[in-house]
């Protein structure tokens, strides 16, 4: 069976594809090229790819990855399809799931909402709780920038706290929008909000993510 991460590249995979080359992102400032060769460098270039947290190492991040997208597009397209290298530790199926389910819906909704005529997509029960599962791990991670407190909320009432302070803005909406608005795609995250209007207005202005 394939997993929830494996489906979510292949879908990645197909919409660069089918986007091309130059088509713009919500990844502000990259294209579907720029998008696809961080996603290679990611997962084909541990060594550059830590330039995203040491701040050291980021010149030789932004290289590596101009580096890639001067690659032909359709070799980094490919390269997402068939997956990380046999020795790539995102090649370890748990890893490969704990670490890309997010990352690849996440970026595949850059590509699909970025369009004009884009519409949303449905979302299983199944695949839902599996991204609520893994906002609860990670909310406070990604809210930790927030200058309002920020609370995340499904329909049904569940809830994380992504950020503690006052005054707190509500967030509610399905898992799938609720990830989107966490990791900083604020506007184009399908919620609606609670809390004072100032602080609302902070929180989709907030720099959120990893």
């Amino acid at each position: 069976m394939s997993t929830h991460a494996q489906r979510e590249r292949l879908l990645l995979a197909d919409l660069l594809e089918r986007s091309g080359p130059d088509a713009p992102t919500l990844c502000a400032g990259w294209t579907t090229r720029d998008l696809a060769a961080h996603v290679v460098v990611r997962e084909r270039r541990g060594d550059a790819a830590a330039g995203a947290f040491i701040p050291l190492l980021a010149d030789r991040l932004d290289r590596v990855r101009r580096e890639y997208a001067g690659k032909p597009y359709e070799e980094l397209v490919q390269l997402i399809r068939t997956g990380p290298p046999r020795l790539s530790p995102f090649g370890v199926k748990q890893l490969d799931e704990a670490a890309n389910t997010v990352e690849f819906f996440v970026h595949a909704e850059d590509v699909r909402r970025a369009a004009p005529d884009w519409t949303p997509r449905p979302i299983d029960p199944v695949f839902a709780d599996a991204l609520w599962t893994r906002l609860e791990r990670i909310a406070r991670a990604l809210g930790r920038r927030s200058p309002v407190g920020l609370v995340l909320r499904r329909p049904d009432g569940q809830t994380v706290v992504a950020h503690k302070g006052s005054p707190v803005v509500t967030v509610t909406g399905e898992p799938s929008e609720l990830t989107l608005f966490a990791f900083g795609r604020q506007a184009a995250a399908k919620v609606t909000t609670e809390g004072d209007a100032d602080a609302v207005a902070k929180a989709y202005a907030a720099k959120l993510g990893v």
